[in-house]
């Protein structure tokens, strides 16, 4: 005897409608569209960092150069002042730029947030938000993080280099972590 509630298949029960739903909705958002939002974070956040590195290094838009960066990371507590100031620099630039290109995104992405590790720290005490808190630091870190994470997008340098060019997120993770550890021993150098 045939059964007298309404039957049901597989298209048209609620999650096979909103499975569909959501496979249409994919269907029309462009891959490049994420592509360009990337290359923006990328170009913003990588020659951010790399203007802030050019500060430290060469005194450029205002910075202290090697010397002034010196004696503020020796005031910070940081042993060999003007040495954490070539690395800071350097890793600030050369990052910034990998970066902003898309070269080896993971690896810059995980020392921008390496530096940035150790920005909040010297800002930590101020508060949250900025002329003295840590929220700018923490911006900075958490899109350099996100970026060593998800890759760069199509628009990079790394789709030109054959292990990156499908970026995994363990490649971010392993990078994230190398940068955290070498932060964590910088900290501890620290006074």
């Amino acid at each position: 005897m045939p059964s007298s509630s309404p039957s049901t298949t597989a298209a048209t029960t609620p999650t096979a409608t909103a499975t569909a739903a959501v496979f249409r909705d994919q269907a029309v958002t462009s891959p490049h569209a994420y592509d360009a939002g990337l290359l923006l974070l990328r170009l913003t956040l990588g020659l951010t960092m790399a203007a802030h590195g050019s500060q430290k290094l060469f005194g450029w838009f205002g910075g202290g150069g090697i010397d002034g960066t010196g004696q503020f990371f020796t005031m910070s507590g940081y042993p060999a002042g003007n040495t954490m100031a070539v690395v800071a620099g350097l890793t600030e630039t050369l990052g910034g730029l990998a970066l902003a290109v898309g070269l080896l995104t993971p690896l810059a992405g995980a020392a921008i947030v390496g530096t940035m590790v150790n920005a909040i720290a010297v800002t930590w005490g101020g508060g949250f938000f900025a002329p003295k808190g840590s929220e700018y630091e923490l911006l900075l870190t958490a899109g350099a993080a996100a970026l060593a994470l998800t890759g760069p997008g199509r628009y990079a340098v790394d789709r030109f280099l054959p292990v990156l060019r499908a970026h995994r997120l363990a490649y971010g993770a392993a990078a994230l972590l190398v940068g955290l550890v070498t932060a964590g021993a910088i900290l501890l150098l620290r006074k």
